[in-house]
């Protein structure tokens, strides 16, 4: 559910490095019943750079019962199902940076949208009374 229900987050997108270089990612997956099925958080992955461990930087014990897909409609994003007796793993990977696309700037707007439309909605039903919103009761 979106603000104003909840704060919106957006992950950082990474700037396309020179030719050649890359960043070094990792991200923390929570495992639910032995299962993790999702899109890693940046895009263009070089698929032989992905590894899976139970301890971050590449700890813990090595989890190799993971599948990585290319969705057709978005060829720069990678899907991952983790299977793992385990409630976190760590997966790293190699990218050269995002790829920004029009749901990206849709989310944004989206966001921006709710929260001048809450406000709105605060200046026509409460009181603005030294920057705390007061709402007042009919």
């Amino acid at each position: 559910m979106p603000y104003p229900n909840e704060i919106d987050r957006f992950t950082e997108k990474l700037n396309k490095k020179a030719a050649g270089s890359v960043y070094v990612m990792e991200e923390e997956i929570t495992i639910t019943d032995g299962v993790y099925e999702g899109t890693l958080t940046h895009d263009n992955i070089t698929n032989s750079t992905i590894r899976v461990y139970t301890g971050s930087k590449l700890t813990g014990e090595q989890v190799t019962n993971f599948i990585v897909s290319v969705p057709a409609e978005t060829p720069w994003k990678r899907s991952i199902k983790i299977f793992a007796a385990t409630s976190k793993v760590y997966v790293t990977y190699e990218t050269p940076g995002d790829t920004v696309e029009a749901e990206d700037v849709n989310k944004l707007q989206e966001s921006i949208t709710a929260t001048q439309e809450e406000l709105a909605r605060y200046q026509a039903v409460g009181v603005i009374d030294g920057g705390d919103f007061i709402r007042e009761v009919k």
